[in-house]
């Protein structure tokens, strides 16, 4: 079983910055799409965003466009999200995902495939 390991939460103010980490242990890494989701108190979790395994598409949810990046590099199993310009409206747990079977067909694709393994969460507080 594929282990995520996600880091660099923490608390930050409204319009700083944080980076996300989360490393995979396992040997395909770049097989594989990656994505993160969140999930703030009381509410559903939700997909932010999602990269295939090339980096050839990517995808973000409307409320994080222009503000968040994912990327990844697989030399060394990690997929970064780069969040900038907090809102509070972004305080949530924030939990990396591998799709072991999806197959993207385009950037959209990516957050309509099942994600099947996660990470433990990291909890992302933005404070006004």
């Amino acid at each position: 079983q594929v282990q995520l390991v996600e880091s660099g939460g923490g608390l930050v103010q409204a319009g700083g910055s944080l980076r996300l980490s989360c490393e995979a242990s396992g040997r395909t890494f770049s097989s594989y799409v990656m994505g993160w989701f969140r999930q703030a108190p009381g509410k559903e979790r939700e997909f932010v965003t999602g990269i295939s395994g090339g980096g050839r598409y990517f995808y973000y949810a409307d409320s994080v466009k222009g503000r968040f990046t994912i990327s990844r590099d697989n030399a060394k199993n990690t997929v970064y999200l780069q969040m900038n310009s907090l809102k509070p409206e972004d305080t949530a747990v924030y939990y990396c995902a591998r799709s072991t079977t999806g197959v993207p067909s385009s950037s959209y694709s990516l957050r309509l495939l099942p994600y099947d393994n996660w990470g433990q969460g990291t909890q992302v507080t933005v404070s006004s």
